[in-house]
């Protein structure tokens, strides 16, 4: 094989037309993600992308829009528990889920109804 993958550079969620504002105050405002300017070529597209350490998450317009229920992004973090005082602050809806051996781990929707993992793994 001459090609090799090398990381994944980004994840795409999407969000109806109109959508952007909403998406800053959810993820950049609420979450803490640092807002990335998208390039020019692409601004009339619209959209928001965010970024948080080494990783990217982009929120992409599509209509007619249908949010992704089952496929989602994971997102490992520190103190599950405050994150989820956090969500419980601004009244955010989760689902705990106990399945996954060695991790806590919960499931919430952005304004959007994508779905969205959050997890902390467990040392043995």
């Amino acid at each position: 094989m001459t090609h090799m993958f090398k990381k994944i550079d980004h994840v795409q969620l999407t969000a109806p037309t109109g959508s952007e504002y909403e998406a800053r105050e959810f993820y950049a405002g609420m979450l803490g993600m640092e807002e990335v300017k998208k390039p020019e070529s692409l601004e009339a597209n619209g959209g928001v992308w965010f970024r948080f350490g080494e990783f990217e998450l982009h929120i992409g317009i599509e209509e007619p829009y249908t949010p992704a229920k089952k496929a989602h992004p994971a997102f490992e973090v520190d103190q599950l528990d405050e994150f989820i005082a956090l969500l419980e602050e601004h009244k955010v809806n989760y689902t705990v889920d106990d399945q996954l051996p060695n991790a806590n781990r919960i499931y919430l929707n952005d304004p959007f109804g994508n779905r969205l993992e959050v997890l902390e793994w467990i040392e043995q």
